[in-house]
């Protein structure tokens, strides 16, 4: 009998617009001994600022913490560093069980999840569990009305975290930023700190996803300068072919206009366990199941991210392709 295959290590993006704390978040969950165990990986070592009795060894650029965790910078390809760090770790040269990475405050978070999903060596290996967006309470609704790389690292956010609540009220803030992502889980920092288990995945598998869903309405899409949230929520199952059909073809009908993907669905072969759906642009991640739902609520519910979505048209699209489907079986 063949071993199970590893589980794959769940991977955290934080990122957020520049100056939005995603540095000073960092630096606090990297002395918190809830961190120990995760390989948190920056674009550039030196803008992390560690304090220097955090520090217990240095090769190259991986430093081990005294609190348990390592912190990486990028040495070019991100992918190939992550790919990098899980050799070391299957060779039992370091350790680690899950996965971080800060990512520069004008980043777009498309080609991040996108490589996780298409690249061969981290297949299997590694699996997005959330992404966490940091949005500054004093200048946030000026930095999402000028820049709109911060409006879709919004956009993509399974978790908005509003910061410098300190200095100013967060309500206006995350008014501005529900409008490009309205059915996302908040969160808030006291002087700096974030509560550092949001940094790390579920303890369930998808249950941050299932808390986001269960939120959501099958409603008129929200439209924000050309951006447009729209949610399908269903009783009936979904063959598991058409649900495979669907997901190409909206990938292809929407190409990069598809912003986020992001469900969890009642597959009719397998009710009880349903499939978790996530997708980003034109890349949709192998689909992950659950061995149960983790509510009462089986319905299927996802959530479409994207530039000028029409109402009710993905709804139509499923319906088409699960009629296609029945005449052809």
């Amino acid at each position: 009998m063949m071993p199970a295959a590893p589980s794959p290590l769940p991977l955290t993006v934080l990122t957020g617009f520049l100056g939005s704390g995603k540095t000073t978040i960092l630096k606090h969950a990297l002395a918190d001994p809830a961190l120990a165990g995760t390989a948190v990986i920056v674009n550039e070592f030196g803008a992390v600022g560690l304090d220097h009795d955090l520090l217990e060894s240095a090769e190259e650029d991986l430093v081990a913490l005294s609190t348990g965790c390592l912190c990486c910078a990028v040495r070019g390809d991100l992918t190939r560093t992550i790919a990098d760090l899980l050799s070391r770790r299957a060779a039992g040269e370091i350790a680690f069980e899950q996965l971080v990475i800060e990512t520069s405050g004008l980043a777009d978070p498309a080609p991040i999840v996108q490589g996780l999903a298409l690249d061969v060596a981290l297949r299997g290996r590694v699996q997005l569990a959330r992404i966490v967006t940091t949005v500054d309470a004093v200048l946030g609704r000026q930095t999402l009305d000028n820049h709109p790389e911060a409006r879709k690292q919004v956009a993509f956010a399974d978790l908005l975290v509003l910061t410098k609540g300190d200095l100013a009220p967060t309500q206006t803030a995350e008014q501005a930023a529900r409008q490009f992502n309205p059915s996302t889980a908040v969160a808030t920092t006291e002087n700096g700190r974030l509560d550092p288990t949001l940094l790390l995945p579920p303890a369930t598998p998808s249950q941050a996803l299932a808390d986001i869903l269960a939120r959501t309405e099958d409603a008129a899409p929200d439209h924000t300068e050309g951006l447009t949230t729209v949610t399908l929520v269903r009783p009936e199952p979904v063959p598991a072919i058409a649900l495979t059909l669907f997901l190409e073809a909206l990938a292809e009908a929407c190409g990069p206009d598809l912003l986020r993907v992001k469900g969890l669905v009642q597959i009719a072969e397998s009710p009880d366990t349903p499939a978790v759906v996530h997708g980003v642009q034109h890349v949709f991640h192998a689909l992950d199941w659950l061995d149960a739902w983790p509510t009462a609520d089986h319905n299927t519910r996802l959530v479409f991210i994207g530039r000028n979505l029409m109402p009710g048209w993905p709804r139509l699209l499923l319906q088409q392709i699960e009629r296609e489907v029945a005449a052809a079986s």
